[in-house]
């Protein structure tokens, strides 16, 4: 019985992409950030975990070590089932915190069941640390601007469609963006699994081509993006799409159109400070007597515009280029942007 074999990040991300993963740590570790791909594989619970450590720092190492042997004898079967029934390729990765005891041990049981294991060295620890350092990697970045409206996550769609390299920092976010971003949306990843999918996508761009992202302030909904990333994206060429707003507003009354009126009065309401009172008012009157499009042309013209106008205004004018365009044809504007964007 061959011992585990222990590899460091990058070779181990890479046998991933064949691989089965598993990862053995507690699942509210588990659900706070974990490799994309992985699938939980839990030594402890989170309170057996808490056990063994309150037993660590009161009775010492060798007695956390009894409890936690205590805790695991009656899952020793089922975990190595469980590996069996979602696999059945031989060979295995899989990881805890630190690379320390938790994976040692359950590497163990799996290689005297039969499986050949390779851990993570260094563990769930050092690959964040390799994801934050992904970040500062170098990329030829396109940024697409516009009002809102304009289709900018239609327009990337198309991008893609059309062999350009897109990475969607709103969809990896589950937010739209705006005080209207959650509508439709699944709950937002945490931060550090919003940082992970998207240092996946990132380190695996082709840095000889451009990748469309799309104009965003740093913080998505609740999600924040990476420092070293957000400050390539204020440097870099911006393409802004102006497109008029009665082409906007007839956009949005199709995006937003089938949500319940009490839960767009809500989002509507949570912009009352920036839109004014007696706008807000408005606003909420239209929507009330089923006036979507008046409502939607009020934020637009009070705010958003004017919002999206004062946040160009700060970057550098050189990079930026005005796109006109008198369609809402996602795939006409994207296919316009193709034409006029140069790195």
């Amino acid at each position: 019985m061959a011992e585990a074999q222990s590899i460091g990040v990058e070779e181990f991300l890479e046998l991933a992409e064949t691989l089965p993963l598993f990862d053995v740590r507690t699942p509210s570790e588990f659900s706070n950030g974990h490799i994309p791909g992985a699938r939980n594989l839990p030594l402890f619970s989170d309170d057996e975990r808490v056990k063994v450590g309150t037993t660590y720092n009161r009775q010492g190492s060798q007695e956390a070590i009894l409890t936690g042997l205590e805790l695991v004898g009656p899952k020793m079967r089922a975990m190595v089932e469980t590996v069996q029934a979602q696999t059945d390729q031989r060979r295995v990765l899989l990881h805890c915190w630190r690379g320390g005891m938790r994976s040692r041990s359950v590497a163990w049981l799996l290689n005297f069941s039969g499986f050949e294991v390779a851990v993570l060295q260094g563990g769930y620890k050092a690959y964040r640390h390799h994801v934050l350092s992904r970040f500062a990697l170098r990329r030829p970045v396109f940024i697409l601007s516009g009002y809102t409206g304009s289709g900018k996550t239609e327009i990337l769609e198309h991008l893609q469609e059309m062999g350009e390299q897109v990475i969607d920092l709103e969809g990896l976010a589950h937010h739209k963006g705006s005080a209207f971003g959650a509508l439709g949306e699944l709950p937002q990843p945490t931060q550090q699994q919003f940082e992970n999918e998207l240092a996946r996508q990132w380190e695996k761009l082709d840095p000889q081509r451009p990748v469309w992202l799309e104009d965003e302030s740093k913080k998505i909904g609740w999600r924040i993006i990476p420092a070293p990333l957000w400050e390539q994206m204020r440097h870099t060429p911006v393409y802004f799409l102006d497109m008029p707003a009665e082409l906007r507003v007839g956009r949005l009354m199709a995006d937003y159109g089938d949500f319940a009126p009490d839960h767009l009065a809500a989002c509507v309401s949570r912009l009352s400070k920036r839109v004014g009172g007696q706008n807000t008012q408005q606003a909420l009157e239209a929507l009330a007597a089923g006036d979507l499009a008046t409502c939607t042309d009020i934020l637009l013209r009070r705010y958003y515009d004017k919002a999206y106008l004062h946040g160009l205004s700060k970057r550098d004018q050189n990079l930026v280029r005005h796109i006109p365009t008198q369609t809402a044809d996602a795939r006409e504007n994207a296919q316009c942007l193709m034409v006029n964007a140069q790195w």
